[in-house]
């Protein structure tokens, strides 16, 4: 059964561009030529055919021919916290970091978490875990944070303080707001460049074959056990523990999301093409151009470049991305003029996942009609354009915020 998606009536889309290529394979900027498409259907109608049998399902369909199968939780992981909790932010809150060690050799692949939670806090606080491009040291202002390392241009580990940064966390406006702020850098669970699978965690835990995990199967399985850690602390509601990324990011937290249930809220910055964009859209950055042997397919599962040239022949799409969320809030974030990541068509796709969030009596988008830049809907599927480029501009933080008060 699949679903005819129309082209639907908007208030809001990006204009025009004249084509271009990338990777020598041509990228779509206008609308007329996307076309008409069939999305795969939800395939239930009520939350325990949802629950029992259509959602494992669909899990393991993505598992299969897009992201690739991750192993669980390793048996031999220890945490080391050694700042065990040091006033920072003028004492407004208590900073945390710990090593996690992913198997007994201490030697191998390791991950620094930063945590940071309200000093004042009467209970267990909520706490928003950030996968960052950088160290940690790099991502927040704070001196007291160690300095760890990044993979530099020649893909050698180089001190953090040497490499590049990627923005700063707003720390300050979480605590004074009551949650908790956490982050490590990607880099340490896997490398992010072609032949980079033998230094991380996908050497430790090899599952070869065409549905072997990708990198961003990889960052997700980072996410995941950054919140086994979280579990333990008992400064954290580990039932209030929402997660975010940007870009490559945004796709690593809508599989991380999506795959494992303990995150309570999503806020997805412009994952685009692999994350929240319709993969039969023809528009903007397409399953092709992630997986030109000269860009990204060492991010997705082998099986995923099968789909280059028909996209309509994956048994999945991101509609059903979006609808592996509920009950659980998303938020999905992009930019006006980031036609890359094509922001309509990760409309398009929450759109269709709203008969979900339905049975579980949630709230969707509430309409088919594209909001404008600034016009951010906040509702269990919420969505948020902000006016300009990819990644984020600080008043994201606050619709963040907001997002998060009215749903944690």
């Amino acid at each position: 059964m699949l679903l005819l998606l129309a082209c639907l009536p908007i208030l809001a889309q990006l204009p025009d561009y004249p084509d271009e290529k990338v990777a020598d394979i041509r990228v779509n900027y206008t609308e007329a030529k996307v076309g008409s498409y069939t999305l795969p259907a939800i395939g239930a109608t009520d939350v325990k055919t949802w629950t029992e049998k259509r959602r494992p399902e669909v899990i393991r369909l993505f598992e299969e021919n897009e992201y690739g199968r991750a192993p669980g939780r390793p048996k031999d992981m220890t945490f080391d916290v050694f700042d065990k909790g040091t006033p920072a932010f003028d004492g407004k809150a208590v900073r945390k970091q710990i090593t996690i060690y992913f198997s007994k050799d201490k030697s191998g692949p390791q991950m620094d978490l930063l945590l940071y939670l309200p000093s004042n806090a009467a209970k267990p606080a909520p706490v928003l875990l950030n996968i960052s491009f950088s160290g940690n040291s790099n991502t927040v202002d704070d001196p007291g944070v160690k300095i760890g390392e990044v993979w530099g241009p020649d893909h050698k580990k180089m001190p953090a303080n040497k490499g590049r940064a990627f923005g700063k966390l707003p720390v300050g406006k979480f605590i004074e707001a009551g949650y908790g702020v956490a982050t490590f850098y990607y880099g340490d669970v896997e490398p992010d460049f072609p032949g980079g699978e033998p230094l991380g965690v996908r050497a430790l835990y090899p599952k070869p074959g065409p549905a072997g995990w990708g990198a961003i199967s990889a960052w997700a399985w980072g996410m995941s056990r950054a919140m086994d850690y979280l579990e333990t602390d008992p400064g954290v509601d580990s039932k209030r523990v929402a997660i975010t990324g940007v870009s490559r990011l945004g796709k690593t937290v809508m599989w991380a999301g999506a795959r494992d249930t303990r995150f309570a809220a999503t806020i997805a910055s412009c994952s685009g093409e692999g994350g929240a964009a319709l993969s039969r859209r023809n528009y903007g950055e397409t399953i092709a151009h992630l997986t030109a042997p000269t860009r990204y397919p060492y991010q997705f599962a082998i099986n995923y470049a099968k789909f280059a040239e028909h996209p309509d022949q994956m048994p999945v799409d991101s509609n059903l991305l979006v609808a592996l969320m509920a009950p659980r809030p998303l938020l999905l974030q992009t930019g006006s003029t980031d036609k890359w990541s094509d922001p309509r068509g990760e409309f398009l796709a929450a759109v269709a996942a709203e008969p979900v969030y339905r049975m579980f009596g949630k709230q969707g988008l509430g309409t088919d009609q594209m909001p404008r830049a600034g016009e951010a809907i906040l509702h269990d599927i919420g969505y948020e354009m902000h006016d300009g480029g990819h990644g984020m501009v600080p008043s994201d933080w606050d619709v963040y915020l907001r997002f998060l008060k009215m749903h944690l």
